[in-house]
């Protein structure tokens, strides 16, 4: 079943010292002063920083889902069309992403996310 937008702000708003700003399209997300993501409402989409390898496979794989947005500094970075994506996998990519932004000391402790409660 297709997250919503709301999975994605829950999984975020779980995760440790990230802080988001606005702007006039986007809302991006930092983790400690550095970036991990990016938040577009009118297409419902997220942009998130993998590895290349990853960012490589995730685009080959499933082009519907997943669409490479750019490469900058050693990560590759993806779009990630929310609806066809399940909640789980959708964690596991956002958390990933945050695992690179944070420093050592944060990213090497696993990150509390709330059990879902409730099906959209």
């Amino acid at each position: 079943m297709a997250v919503q937008s709301d999975e994605f702000f829950r999984i975020v708003g779980a995760l440790a010292d990230v802080r988001s700003a606005k702007g006039e399209r986007y809302t991006s997300y930092k983790v400690r002063g550095k970036l991990f993501g990016y938040y577009w409402p009118r297409t419902e989409t997220v942009g998130l920083k993998q590895t290349l390898s990853e960012q490589k496979a995730l685009v080959s794989e499933r082009p519907d889902v997943f669409e490479e947005q750019f490469t900058a500094g050693g990560f590759g970075w993806v779009v990630v069309h929310l609806a066809g994506l399940e909640a789980d996998e959708l964690a596991e990519l956002v958390v990933e992403a945050w695992r690179l932004s944070a420093p050592d000391d944060l990213a090497a402790a696993p990150p509390d996310l709330p059990l879902r409660t409730s099906s959209p």
